[in-house]
């Protein structure tokens, strides 16, 4: 009977994105994903621009090292629905590394639960590089000019 309730208790709404997300970023500038990570699967599939981790093990390292790399980390939602097993949720991430000024990051999560309510797969999209080169004076300019140039 425990182990149902502890299932029950860990299963993700949409009620503990909005409130759990929130808090994952906001604590005294250092991203802390320690109370949202009950809620992944073993075996979770992580996409981003840059990289595909799978299994917790590697996702928990991946957390660890965005902790070190950033000595401030601020996440709003927008906004965020759901849709069957999938949750959507819209952001804007302000990160400060350690030798260059803050930046916003503009982007949207897509996280998968299976049966169990456990999230299964996520997949996050934003544009890292024309976020982050936005708020260097005049590179930002001349990058958002070549990529229109060259893809839009």
């Amino acid at each position: 009977m425990d182990e149902l309730i502890n299932n029950q208790e860990k299963r993700l709404t949409l009620d503990i994105v909005k409130e759990l997300w929130t808090k994952t970023y906001n604590t005294a500038g250092k991203p802390d994903w320690s109370h949202i990570l009950p809620y992944y699967h073993k075996d979770i599939l992580f996409r981003d621009s840059i990289q595909e981790i799978r299994g917790f093990e590697e996702f928990k390292a991946m957390t660890e090292r965005l902790t070190k790399r950033s000595k401030d980390l601020k996440m709003k939602l927008v906004r965020a629905a759901q849709d069957g097993n999938d949750f959507y949720i819209e952001w804007e991430m302000t990160i400060g590394f350690k030798k260059y000024p803050n930046s916003v990051m503009y982007g949207m999560s897509r996280l998968t639960t299976n049966d169990e309510g456990k999230i299964i797969e996520q997949r996050d999209y934003y544009d890292l590089w024309g976020d982050i080169f936005d708020n260097i004076p005049r590179f930002g300019k001349a990058y958002r000019k070549f990529m229109k140039k060259k893809f839009g």
